[in-house]
């Protein structure tokens, strides 16, 4: 693969999701999924807003079988945000996401059955403007295809997407979303840029099961990161064996690292080393908690010597330097203040909410 640089977002066609779309240069969106029972309407509802709060932009809820479908509308009722159904194996599961007024589907084709219920499902996406996101993953590949080419090379995931977007356009049908998810970060990464080279509708990108809290985090990171900074991806799941909350907090953290978010408070802080005079590694985790909820873009350093402080804390829009007990408050490569090490928290975020107009969580 050859590259050039500067690198540029890969040209996709726009896809509506509710009132947020995707691909065709929209900001890439932020996903996750409840881990509530669908049945459990109150319980479903609560977890879907504590998601949309959090910084999601579209959320996705398992549709396990009809009784789990019936609750749907009453779900929809609630929820005025973009909703997906994930449906599996149940063509009439689909029919019931999309009359619930779901604003996309999650399907495979290749399991939902028969031809004319696929076209069933097609026909009825179609007629409500509905997308349909094909969703290929470790666990999904067809057995031919693993057959041919075993589980982890990337031209399987490509293959298996190319065909199942084969057969909702046959069906005239072109409102779709794709993913091609790996356990396997280099598989995820190269079957993403495979299938890039062959279709322009939007990439859902994401690292399939990549674990718990600490390792999925690194995980994905390493995954999503390399491919967004390719110019892929429209779209993003953070997928975590943890409450789906972290989801949200990991995906916003990607995007703002690759350079593809830029609201919020971007705490950057110094390793520490022998040279660091002052407690700085509590005052930096106590500095990007209390700023979670600040909507400004703004960049906040917290520096703790005299070496690198001073100039990468001038880089920032804010930030603060210690050393010995005394500290400095820099703003926009200006030292305004000098203060003692137990103001420095206190000077920093007073001065946050003065240059965002917003309130910290003291």
């Amino acid at each position: 693969m050859e590259l050039q640089y500067p690198i540029q977002r890969r040209k996709s066609k726009a896809v509506k999701i509710g009132d947020v779309i995707i691909g065709g240069g929209f900001p890439v969106a932020i996903q996750s999924m409840t881990t509530t029972d669908t049945r459990d309407v109150q319980a479903t509802v609560a977890q879907v807003n504590q998601l949309f709060d959090a910084g999601c932009d579209i959320v996705r809820l398992s549709v396990l079988n009809h009784d789990a479908a019936n609750r749907l509308k009453e779900i929809r009722q609630q929820i005025d945000k973009p909703l997906v159904a994930d449906i599996h194996f149940q063509y009439k599961l689909a029919l019931k996401a999309i009359d619930a007024g779901f604003d996309k589907i999650r399907i495979n084709p290749g399991n939902i059955g028969a031809e004319w219920k696929v076209r069933e499902v097609t026909k009825a996406a179609k007629d409500a403007g509905v997308p349909i996101r094909i969703g290929v993953n470790s666990g999904s590949l067809p057995k031919d295809l693993l057959e041919k080419y075993g589980h982890d090379d990337p031209e399987a995931f490509a293959e298996a997407a190319l065909r199942e977007i084969a057969v909702l356009e046959d069906m005239d049908f072109t409102d779709i979303v794709i993913s091609v998810k790996s356990t396997n970060t280099k598989t995820a990464f190269w079957a993403y840029h495979l299938l890039a080279q062959h279709c322009e509708y939007p990439l859902h990108v994401g690292i399939t099961e990549a674990g718990t809290l600490d390792t999925g985090t690194v995980k994905s990171s390493v995954g999503i990161g390399a491919i967004l900074l390719t110019g892929i991806g429209d779209t993003i799941r953070v997928s975590l064996s943890a409450d789906p909350i972290h989801e949200i907090r990991v995906a916003k953290q990607i995007l703002t690292a690759c350079a593809l978010k830029n609201d919020g408070v971007e705490v950057i802080a110094c390793p520490t080393c022998g040279r660091c005079q002052i407690d700085m590694i509590p005052l930096a985790e106590s500095i990007e908690k209390k700023t979670r909820n600040i909507k400004t873009p703004l960049k906040v350093a917290v520096m703790g010597c005299a070496v690198n402080g001073p100039g990468e804390a001038a880089a920032a829009d804010v930030g603060i330097a210690g050393g010995e007990g005394k500290g400095i408050l820099i703003k926009k490569g200006e030292i305004v203040k000098r203060m003692s090490e137990a103001e420095l928290e206190q000077t920093l975020l007073d001065e946050i909410e003065a240059m965002t107009g917003e309130k910290t969580d003291r």
